[in-house]
């Protein structure tokens, strides 16, 4: 027990400094109490957005949309290049995969312009192909990052020479969607301005559940008698192979219209010359579409005629 001199001791001590504590002006003591007792601020933690997307473009509008950054100058290309590197891109694509039995059909808008006239529809800024699942775990372990030289002769007669690169994104060992930032497989890169093929694989995700239905990571989903057997055909003039029941394709994705409607993006369809011209501003008005059944059946029609022949 401590003697009871320390104890007055210590009353005196807390007395005096209660008495200056208290002398001190109101902002004073605030800051003293502010001092001892509120925590320093911390700055507040900014989460970083992951980048998860594999292949980048420019972007910015529709057209910049369509490039590979890693090879964009710039500046994109006048719609007489864009025409020329296109049928250059789907030409070397597909004699490159000819020449290595390596199985692959175009798709999507690339497969209408087939239906069409067997060309590229004038509008379009990229080309698309598909491949099986099994292929492109082939292309990812045998081919990714390689580089192809494609030679021809243009129509001026000059001589031509591109390079292209097949780079097969990481991302596919996912075969579904996730984010979205991947539905992509693989891109066949003109490395000269950026066009590219987007190539997707198709896969039976479900196999218990869904046996028979193939999807590509962008919800496109075919039956296996869509797609096999493959048609053996011609596309910007080289042999290419389409999904058997093309029209069925076609039509669940484009709707039947898009079989039948002659004037889209302002171009209107020349059964004569069997091509997409340029229609004038001023002569584009709303007509009716001429059903296919009922044009001149004096030529050969498009789909149908383009096939060289069945599997």
């Amino acid at each position: 027990m401590r003697p009871p001199s320390f104890l007055a001791v210590a009353a005196t001590t807390l007395l005096f400094a209660s008495t200056l504590v208290g002398a001190l002006p109101d902002g004073e003591q605030a800051e003293v109490r502010d001092a001892a007792f509120v925590p320093p601020r911390l700055k507040p933690h900014k989460t970083k957005h992951q980048d998860t997307k594999y292949f980048h473009e420019p972007g910015g509008n529709e057209v910049l949309g369509h490039y590979d950054i890693r090879y964009f100058n710039g500046q994109p290309v006048t719609d007489e290049q864009k025409v020329e590197s296109l049928q250059y891109l789907i030409r070397s694509y597909l004699i490159t995969f000819r020449e290595r039995n390596i199985e692959t059909w175009i798709a999507h808008g690339t497969l209408l312009g087939w239906w069409w006239n067997g060309k590229i529809m004038p509008w379009d800024w990229d080309l698309d192909t598909q491949v099986s699942a099994a292929t492109l775990t082939w292309l990812g372990e045998n081919m990714n990052m390689t580089m192809h030289n494609y030679t021809t002769v243009a129509e001026d007669g000059s001589e031509v020479h591109r390079d292209y690169l097949l780079d097969v994104n990481p991302n596919i060992v996912e075969r579904v969607r996730g984010d979205g930032m991947n539905v992509i497989d693989a891109r066949w890169i003109d490395t000269s301005n950026g066009l590219f093929i987007d190539i997707t694989g198709l896969a039976e995700t479900n196999p218990s559940s869904q046996p028979g239905i193939w999807s590509c990571k962008n919800y496109h989903r075919y039956r296996t008698r869509d797609i096999y057997p493959l048609r053996e055909t011609e596309f910007e003039g080289v042999p290419a192979l389409v999904p058997y029941s093309f029209d069925r394709v076609l039509t669940d994705e484009y709707s039947p219209r898009a079989l039948t409607k002659t004037l889209h993006q302002g171009h209107r369809w020349h059964p004569e010359q069997k091509e997409w011209l340029p229609e004038p501003a001023n002569h584009i008005t709303t007509h009716p579409h001429m059903p296919r059944s009922i044009q001149s059946s004096r030529k050969p029609k498009a789909g149908l005629r383009n096939l060289l022949n069945v599997l």
